[in-house]
């Protein structure tokens, strides 16, 4: 039976957003990271990273800088008792600076290459899977590959209310998001203070209960 995938952004939602994080120096981790990736883990999602790393592209590191900063960013969370089955990344811009990775690709986000990769590389089920990002393009880029629920956190960029409404929740972070999406319908779905917001039309949302709530 194909697993479902829990799709992670990096930078914004695992990692404070700092422009173009390369440096283990200037990597920090969101509170309550690793709490709400044991969460999902123990739901049953394959935690999958997919992130768009323009950097490259543009000169401002290379592929090397990056690979330190995930086998750092790896060692870390296996460190927690938390398995990344996969990372992936777009090192492509549409105006990179180095010639060889200046296109327009079919995996930077919001295009659904990664996941479909994912999909392809891990035996997964997108139908049952999820994705938690800080932007609209990552929320796209869920919806063109199929994902059953894309949640936007606000540790990363800002979005605006035309960005919520791509969404089925906002929350206020990665471990918000966690609970949200395997325990619908407790204290945060009705918090005052607005640490929840459902995006979706009524009629178009469902409450969702982890990959089991979506066997067919």
């Amino acid at each position: 039976m194909k697993r479902p995938a829990a799709f992670i952004d990096r930078d914004g939602v695992k990692n404070v957003e700092h422009d173009y994080v390369y440096k283990i120096a200037d990597f920090e981790w969101v509170p309550g990271v690793f709490d709400g990736l044991r969460r999902l883990q123990s739901a049953g999602f394959a935690l999958i990273v997919v992130t768009n790393q323009a950097g490259i592209a543009k000169g401002y590191y290379a592929e090397s800088d990056f690979d330190r900063l995930t086998a750092h960013m790896l060692e870390q969370l296996t460190a927690e008792g938390i398995q990344i089955e996969k990372v992936y990344h777009c090192p492509h811009h549409p105006r990179a600076a180095r010639a060889d990775l200046r296109r327009n690709c079919a995996c930077r986000k919001p295009a659904p290459g990664m996941l479909l990769q994912a999909a392809s590389d891990l035996g997964l089920d997108l139908a049952r899977s999820v994705l938690v990002g800080d932007k609209s393009s990552d929320v796209e880029a869920g919806r063109a590959a199929g994902v059953a629920r894309c949640v936007l956190v606000r540790s990363g960029h800002t979005f605006s209310l035309a960005d919520q409404a791509l969404a089925d929740a906002c929350v206020d972070d990665l471990a918000a998001a966690a609970i949200w999406l395997t325990e619908p319908g407790d204290g945060i779905a009705g918090n005052a203070d607005n640490n929840y917001h459902t995006a979706r039309p009524e009629g178009m949302h469902r409450p969702y209960s982890g990959p089991d709530s979506l066997k067919t």
